[in-house]
């Protein structure tokens, strides 16, 4: 009971209460499970090394360089139950989502769409240079260009191919060179897809 007299009792604002506060809620943490996709019939964290060059995939499938086909057919997804389940992975989405801005980002989107379309230049070069309607310029262009194509690569060859040498003219005839000595084998990060990788 207040016994402090009306006219010293705080009245407070209308609308607020100014007693005591009451106690909080006890606070539950819903645990969420790790964002995994099946593949094989195996469940696949999208993190992993297989969950990301699967998001990969399915990215280069949005950009119309992968078809649905072929990444069913690289991963092995025969069922259609299990196709419906990974399209509507809304996690999946996301990082696909991601990953398409980051390959948009860095170029390399433009860069596998430029070489898949280059494919089809030799096929065309071939047409123009066996057309004996066309005019002979037109066909030794065509012959050059599939040359050059042919030895695309070709030019690096030797001790020298894959070695780094940095040279920096410090003036006065002075120069810093840095050699990097022969470098290992170049090793392509894509090669342990869901094909290599043994889960």
């Amino acid at each position: 009971m207040d016994n402090t007299p009306p006219q010293r009792r705080y009245a407070g604002v209308p609308g607020f209460d100014v007693g005591d506060d009451p106690p909080p809620p006890p606070t539950t943490r819903v645990t969420k499970p790790v964002d995994a996709i099946t593949l094989r019939g195996v469940r696949v964290p999208l993190n992993s090394d297989v969950g990301s060059v699967f998001t990969q995939d399915c990215a280069r499938n949005r950009e119309r360089i992968f078809s649905d086909a072929q990444i069913r057919e690289k991963y092995e997804i025969s069922s259609d139950a299990d196709w419906n389940e990974i399209i509507k992975n809304k996690p999946l989405r996301l990082a696909i989502n991601s990953e398409c801005e980051r390959r948009m980002l860095n170029g390399d989107a433009s860069r596998e769409a430029a070489a898949k379309q280059f494919t089809k230049a030799p096929e065309v070069l071939g047409k123009i240079l066996e057309n004996e309607q066309n005019s002979p310029r037109h066909r030794i262009e065509a012959a050059k260009e599939l040359r050059a194509t042919a030895h695309t690569g070709a030019e690096k060859t030797g001790p020298d191919a894959d070695r780094v040498i940095i040279t920096i003219n410090l003036g006065g005839d002075e120069k810093l060179v840095v050699d990097s000595g022969p470098l290992p084998p170049r090793r392509n990060k894509e090669a342990s897809d869901a094909e290599t990788d043994q889960w």
